[in-house]
């Protein structure tokens, strides 16, 4: 069975036609948009507030951080000059021992170097005249401009007295044993016809082996 659509009236519905001149639609879309607009600046602003809140929170507690640094600086400072005599001293003590240091760089123990001297020799044989010549802390010691000569830090002159005729070959080689030996060069052999006695003279050189080293630095272990 086919049905067929009518057009019907329908009485008391909503009218449908919008009588509305285009201008007023034109500005409630613009209140609209200004609605819009003006809530999305509110949000920045309240973003913006919160924002600089948040860096002067940061800046104020940086503030008291550098506040508290310079005071913990200040504290220490004035700690520092309760012991500034005990530094002065510890300062001193450096100088004293750099120049103790300095000052015995070349030090040799002479006393206890010539009896090894003469330890060396035969025992009828005895020491007679000894000069020595040095290096200084303040000066270089000469070296010798001969070829094949070896470095020296001091000159070592003496005169020894033998009853019978020296064995000069064997008294160089008993002197090599001793330390910081470089060379040793004999002089004349000569006879004292009143005292029968033989005299040798005797020009040894001595490198920096033979230094006391009293104040040297001591390596750490």
């Amino acid at each position: 069975m086919t049905s067929q659509k009518r057009d019907e009236l329908v009485i008391g519905a909503e009218p449908r036609v919008d009588l509305l001149p285009p201008e007023v639609l034109a500005a409630r879309q613009s209140r609209s948009t200004r609605r819009a607009l003006g809530l999305g600046v509110i949000g920045v602003l309240v973003l913006t507030l919160g924002a600089i809140g948040g860096s002067s929170l940061l800046a104020a507690s940086a503030n008291q951080d550098l506040v508290a640094a310079q005071n913990r600086t200040t504290d220490l400072l004035t700690q520092q000059q309760k012991y500034m005599e005990v530094r002065k001293v510890q300062d001193q003590v450096k100088v004293v021992q750099a120049a103790q240091q300095v000052g015995a760089s070349t030090e040799i123990d002479w006393r206890d170097y010539l009896v090894k001297v003469q330890q060396t020799l035969p025992p009828e044989v005895s020491l007679k005249v000894i000069t020595v010549d040095s290096a200084s802390p303040l000066a270089a010691y000469a070296q010798s401009t001969a070829p094949l000569q070896g470095a020296r830090i001091a000159t070592l002159s003496f005169t020894a007295d033998s009853p019978t005729l020296p064995q000069v070959p064997s008294w160089l080689d008993s002197l090599a044993k001793l330390p910081g030996f470089v060379d040793a060069v004999p002089g004349s052999v000569t006879l004292d016809q009143q005292s029968k006695t033989y005299t040798v003279n005797i020009v040894m050189h001595i490198n920096q082996d033979a230094y006391t080293k009293r104040f040297g630095t001591e390596e750490k272990k």
